[in-house]
């Protein structure tokens, strides 16, 4: 009694022998239902996000003041000023420093403005 033999578990397929066109495909349709969508099912179609009313952060105060450690904070603007404090005292004059940047920040308050008032 001999084993039946197995077939081979792979099967080679040849090499094409040139080079070939590649297949063009099938026209997209513009109108209709998106593909996938179940017949019934309506697609909610969102309107545009709403647009903001123009305004913009300028300027951050970033405080950090952990319980039973020593405060820090940090000023920053999109006019270039950085500035940081370390201490009670050094936070606190930062902040109204911050405060009074506000106040005549170039980016807030208009050059032209201030030269004709």
């Amino acid at each position: 009694m001999s084993a039946p033999t197995r077939p081979p578990l792979k099967s080679i397929t040849p090499a094409p022998t040139g080079p070939r066109r590649a297949e063009q495909a099938a026209p997209r349709t513009a109108v209709g239902e998106p593909k996938g969508v179940a017949e019934g099912v309506l697609s909610a179609l969102l309107p545009d996000p709403p647009r903001g009313d123009g305004r913009f952060p300028v300027a951050w105060l970033h405080i950090v003041a952990p319980k039973g450690a020593v405060p820090t904070a940090t000023s920053r603007c999109l006019c270039g000023r950085d500035r940081s404090a370390v201490g009670h005292r050094k936070v606190l004059a930062l902040i109204d420093d911050h405060a009074a940047h506000r106040e005549a920040c170039p980016l807030r308050t208009p050059q032209e403005g201030r030269a004709a008032a």
